[in-house]
């Protein structure tokens, strides 16, 4: 029996410790399957949809031919195009630009001229149906030198027609927009040196480019600058010089009320006012 005892002590060492080992594998497989059951879903992300779409590499002014060096294909997300993008860099090969175009914008159809325009500068913004007229203007004239093309102006002339004896001022032209601003050599006098004379390009239709003419000939004209974000027209009646000065009169005031009565005495008729 004593022999036996060491046998009996190892034997139950090796029991407690498969007992041991049994739950410890229990409690770490019932841990993990917990750990699975919380985590989150893997998450699968599709890559977006894209395309390639034609951009300005550069700032490019209106006016310009495009060349390759101006242009970059990006990739730009299909769901989210902007309307009238081009993908196809043979659609911009030597294409005028109408409008401004910053770095990085999108260069869309409607800021190019037509495919078959073959020049640049003023012809190639200018809209089909209208005219380009230039007109000379000094500080005065041209709102000190504030205005640029792009701009939009009111037209105001001042002038005396043949019937009337003071002169009157009348807007002619209204909401027009600036083509271009240069400068021109003219002699004022026959014997004075060539001076630099402002020069202000206007689009203008037909009609307008008469009236224009007419203005810049027989009368003495006004550029007014309008805000970008006022489109309505004004419609005035022209101011003269009873107009004038009738702005900011001041009103009549009443008289003070009177009564008179009438007096006879003998022959002597007389009125007494009070």
């Amino acid at each position: 029996m004593r022999r036996a005892r060491p046998f009996i002590l190892i034997g139950i060492s090796l029991f407690a410790a498969m007992a041991s080992s049994s739950l410890v594998y229990k409690w770490m497989r019932a841990n993990q399957a917990q750990a699975v059951a919380v985590a989150p879903a893997e998450v699968v992300v599709e890559p977006a949809r894209t395309t390639m779409i034609a951009l300005a590499a550069v700032d490019v002014p209106w006016g310009s031919r495009l060349t390759e060096e101006m242009i970059e294909l990006v990739p730009f997300p299909t769901d989210h195009l902007p309307e009238g993008y081009i993908e196809d860099l043979t659609q911009l090969k030597d294409r005028f630009v109408r409008a401004d175009i910053g770095k990085n914008e999108a260069i869309l159809q409607p800021k190019l001229a037509p495919a078959d325009s073959t020049v640049g500068g003023v012809a190639a913004v200018m809209d089909p149906d209208m005219r380009a007229m230039a007109v000379r203007v000094d500080d005065e004239i041209g709102v000190a030198g504030f205005l640029k093309p792009g701009d939009r102006v009111d037209v105001f002339v001042t002038m005396k027609a043949t019937d009337q004896r003071d002169p009157m001022s009348k807007m002619v032209l209204a909401n027009r927009r600036i083509l271009a601003i240069g400068t021109e050599m003219v002699r004022i006098g026959l014997d004075d040196e060539p001076r630099p004379v402002k020069v202000i390009t206007l689009e203008v239709e037909p009609e307008e480019g008469e009236k224009l003419a007419l203005a810049a000939a027989q009368g003495k004209f006004r550029l007014a600058l309008r805000h970008p974000l006022n489109q309505e027209p004004a419609l005035t009646t022209g101011a003269d010089f009873d107009s004038l000065m009738a702005s900011y009169r001041a009103g009549k005031k009443k008289a003070d009320a009177k009564h008179s009565i009438q007096v006879i005495k003998g022959g002597a008729v007389s009125t007494v006012t009070f």
